[in-house]
């Protein structure tokens, strides 16, 4: 018999004088078996959670993002170009980002504005799938629609077909001062990710 499984057994099982030896040994053991269950549990529940969180993140941000000087790509066409050489490469699509607000009678509320391709960003992200309401092909040139998230649509009050005013931060500087750029959008479709940010 290994020296373990003899030291293990002998203090396991007690003489029938010494019950408490008996009743320490079990205790011990359902603690180290309820510390390792613990263990076991919240380890899968972090992995679960890392996967879930990694596939939400991924499924609006591409996995790589190439900027240029100033946060500006003058060529994106070119550098596009030259990515889809490499061969794990699969898509690219542009994009804008910018900070602004959205307003709607008194109704006041910031946002992270991205401009896009939809036929592009269809085949880098999975925004179509996630649409509540809409989709990404009503986006036309010069249409001035907009999609939101149903977070942001909730606060503000809107329904696809309603109107919303864009706030640019960045203003235009006349002689006047700095006067803020505004234009007016229609809400074109409604999508949620699961994730308010």
């Amino acid at each position: 018999m290994r020296y373990e499984l003899l030291v293990g057994l002998r203090y396991t099982r007690a003489k029938r004088r010494n019950h408490f030896i008996s009743f320490i040994s079990a205790t011990s053991m359902a603690g180290i078996a309820l510390g390792v269950a613990a263990l076991i549990v919240v380890l899968s529940v972090m992995n679960g959670f890392q996967d879930e969180l990694r596939a939400r993140i991924l499924a609006v941000v591409s996995h790589v993002q190439v900027f240029g000087d100033g946060e500006r790509l003058a060529n994106w066409e070119g550098v596009a170009a030259v990515a889809a050489q490499h061969p794990r490469v699969v898509e690219s699509a542009p994009f804008v980002n910018a900070q602004g607000m959205f307003s709607r009678g008194s109704t006041v509320r910031g946002a992270i504005v991205r401009g896009i391709l939809p036929q592009r960003e269809l085949k880098v992200s999975d925004l179509g799938g996630h649409m509540r309401s809409g989709t990404l092909e009503a986006l036309k040139p010069g249409a001035f629609r907009v999609v939101l998230g149903v977070d942001l649509a909730r606060m503000l009050g809107v329904l696809p077909g309603d109107k919303v005013t864009l706030i640019a931060l960045q203003g235009l500087v006349t002689p006047a001062g700095v006067i803020p750029r505004l234009k007016q959008f229609t809400v074109a479709g409604l999508f949620e990710f699961g994730w308010y940010e």
